[in-house]
C-alpha cells in the first residue's frame, strides 16, 4: 500500500533539495541538485532561473526514485527569498538573470534614495531598510536593462517562479512572508503598496497575487517530474519555514539558520516598527492571520568556511573545522567576514572583509578558528539588539547544515550566552514548508498535532566564563569598526 507523503522542496542558493516527509514528521527520502552561481563583476551575484528550475527538478527525481512507494498528496515550496527575477508571462523565458540576495549592484540606487529622505517612509511601510539585499531597486534594474514594452513581464521571488513552472504557467502567485521581504509589500495594509510601486518604478501589474503561506494555490501541471493534479499546498521564505519547522509558535522564540548568508528570527506579539539595525517582517500567515518577526540578515555565514579552508591551503570545510578545534583561542586574531558588505546590524554595503589582529604568534589554525567564531559573533550583535527590545526571548533554535557540527555550535551557544537546541535534521525550511502544506490540505489537522512531532536534539548550553566572552566581544566589535572605516 502506497504511504501518503508530503513533498517539499528548499530552493537554496546554493543547491535545491527535496524533501518527503509522512504523518509522524520524519524524513523518508531526499534528493538535492547544485544551482550555479556567477559573479560577474566584483559585489555581482547572479543565478540562472532555468538551471533554478533544472536543478529542482533533479532535486525532485532524485528524491521521488529513492520512495517508489509514496503517494505525493501535496506540494510545498521554500526559497531564497529576496532573490529576484522577472520573466516573459507568454513565453515563459525568463527577461534577464536572477539577481540574488547577496547582490549589491544597486547599493549606489539604494544611497540615492537614503539621501533623498525615503528610508524612513519606506521602513514605516515594510519594516525594512533601503539596502541592496532587499529586491525593489534589483527589479528596476531588471526593467531598465531589459526593457519589457513588447512583452507582458511577471516579477517575482523564487517561489513564484517554480509555482509558475509547477503549474505549467497557469499561476503567478506568492505568499505573505515572500512578498513581505520585497520591500514593495506594506505590512500594515496587507497588500502591495502603489506609493513604493512608484518610488521603485515597479508596476504592480507584473506582481505576484499574493495568499496565505498554508494555502492551496493551485495544482501542479505539465511539470514532468511529477504528475500532473498535486495541490502546490504551501510557500514561504526559507528563514520563515525553519522557524516554523522548529515549532517556534510562542512568542518570543527564535532561530538561527546558518546557509551561505544567517537569518536571525525571533516571533513577536504584533507588528512593530523595527529597532535599528534589525527588520520587522510577517513570519508567516495562516488563515488571513499574519504572525510577525523581528529579523536579522547575516550577508557572509557559512560561505566563510569554504573560502578560508581555501585560503590557508585546506583540501575541505571539514579540514577547516578539524583545525580550529586544535586551539582555545585565536592569538586576537578576527575575522569579519564582509566580503559582500555587512547585514544587519550594521547594514553597510561598503564595508568590506579582513583579518586583524596578526602576529607571529599566530598560524592557520587561529585563522581558521576565527572564521568559525565569526558566524557566531554576527548572530550575537543581532540578538543584543533584538535583547535590548523584547525581553521575551524564548527557546533558540538552530539549523541548516552548519547546525550538524558540535563544535561549531558550541561556539555559538558560548557567544551568545543562550542554550541552543539543534534540529533532528538540519532541513527545517523544507520541513516548514511540509508543514504548511500538510495544514492546507488537512494531511495534519492542526498546529497542535505539528507541534507534537518530534524535532530536536539535546539542548547545547553555554560554558564559557562571562569575562573571557567580554573579551572576545570587544576584539571584534574592534574588527567590525576597520572594517567599516572609509580611507
Amino acid at each position: 500500500m502506497a504511504r501518503q507523503v508530503i513533498l517539499a522542496i528548499d530552493e537554496g542558493t546554493t543547491n535545491s533539495k527535496a524533501i518527503l516527509i509522512d504523518e509522524n514528521g520524519s524524513i523518508i527520502a531526499s534528493g538535492s541538485a547544485p544551482v550555479p552561481i556567477e559573479h560577474p563583476k566584483p559585489g555581482w551575484v547572479q543565478q540562472d532561473a532555468n538551471a533554478i528550475w533544472q536543478a529542482t527538478q533533479q532535486a525532485v527525481t532524485s528524491c521521488l526514485n529513492k520512495a517508489p512507494d509514496a503517494e505525493v498528496t501535496a506540494l510545498g515550496i521554500s526559497n531564497q527569498r529576496e532573490s529576484i527575477l522577472a520573466w516573459d508571462k507568454r513565453t515563459g523565458e525568463p527577461i534577464g538573470p536572477v539577481i540574488t540576495w547577496q547582490c549589491r549592484r544597486t547599493a549606489e540606487e539604494c544611497d540615492t534614495l537614503k539621501a533623498d529622505g525615503h528610508e524612513a517612509d519606506v521602513i514605516t511601510r515594510t519594516g525594512l531598510p533601503l539596502d541592496p539585499l532587499f529586491p525593489p531597486t534589483k527589479a528596476a534594474w531588471l526593467l531598465r536593462h531589459y526593457p519589457s514594452a513588447e512583452r507582458e513581464t511577471c516579477i517575482g521571488t523564487v517561489d513564484s517562479w517554480l509555482i509558475w513552472k509547477f503549474s505549467g504557467g497557469a499561476l503567478h502567485v506568492t505568499d505573505s512572508s515572500n512578498a513581505a521581504r520585497t520591500q514593495l509589500y506594506n505590512l500594515a495594509d496587507a497588500r502591495w503598496d502603489p506609493a513604493l510601486c512608484d518610488l521603485f518604478g515597479i508596476d504592480q501589474d507584473m506582481l505576484p497575487a499574493v495568499h496565505d503561506s498554508s494555502h492551496v494555490f493551485g495544482k501542479t501541471q505539465g511539470a514532468e517530474v511529477i504528475p500532473d493534479g498535486i495541490p502546490i499546498a504551501s510557500a514561504i521564505g526559507d528563514s520563515h519555514a525553519a522557524l516554523f519547522g522548529h515549532g517556534a509558535f510562542a512568542i518570543g522564540d527564535g532561530k538561527i539558520t546558518f546557509g551561505t548568508g544567517s537569518s536571525v528570527m525571533t516571533t513577536v506579539s504584533e507588528f512593530l516598527a523595527p529597532p535599528q539595525g534589525i527588520t520587522t517582517t510577517i513570519a508567516w500567515s495562516i488563515n488571513k492571520l499574519p504572525t510577525f518577526a523581528f529579523e536579522g540578515n547575516i550577508l557572509v555565514s557559512a560561505s566563510i568556511l569554504p573560502w578560508t579552508a581555501e585560503l590557508l591551503g585546506l583540501k575541505s570545510v571539514d579540514e577547516l573545522l578539524d583545525l580550529a578545534a586544535t586551539v582555545s583561542d585565536t592569538k586576537e586574531v578576527v575575522l569579519v567576514p564582509a566580503h559582500v558588505g555587512l547585514g544587519s546590524p550594521h547594514w553597510d554595503s561598503h564595508a568590506r572583509g579582513l583579518i586583524s589582529g596578526l602576529s607571529f604568534a599566530a598560524g592557520r589554525e587561529h585563522v581558521a578558528l576565527a572564521a568559525v567564531q565569526s558566524m557566531a559573533f554576527q548572530v550575537c550583535d543581532v540578538l543584543a539588539i533584538m535583547e535590548d527590545t523584547s525581553s521575551n526571548i524564548g527557546h533558540l533554535y538552530v539549523d541548516g547544515g552548519p547546525s550538524g557540527n558540535p563544535f561549531l555550535m558550541q561556539i555559538v551557544a558560548d557567544l551568545t550566552k543562550r542554550p541552543v537546541l539543534p534540529g533532528t535534521d538540519t532541513e527545517l525550511s523544507a520541513l516548514g514548508a511540509a508543514y504548511l502544506a500538510g495544514l492546507a490540505t488537512g494531511f495534519w489537522p492542526d498546529i497542535d498535532a505539528i507541534s507534537k512531532l518530534p524535532r530536536h536534539k539535546a539542548e547545547i548550553p553555554p560554558r564559557m566564563p562571562p569575562g573571557d566572552r567580554d573579551a572576545l566581544i570587544a576584539m571584534w566589535r574592534n574588527a567590525i569598526a576597520r572594517s567599516t572605516l572609509r580611507v
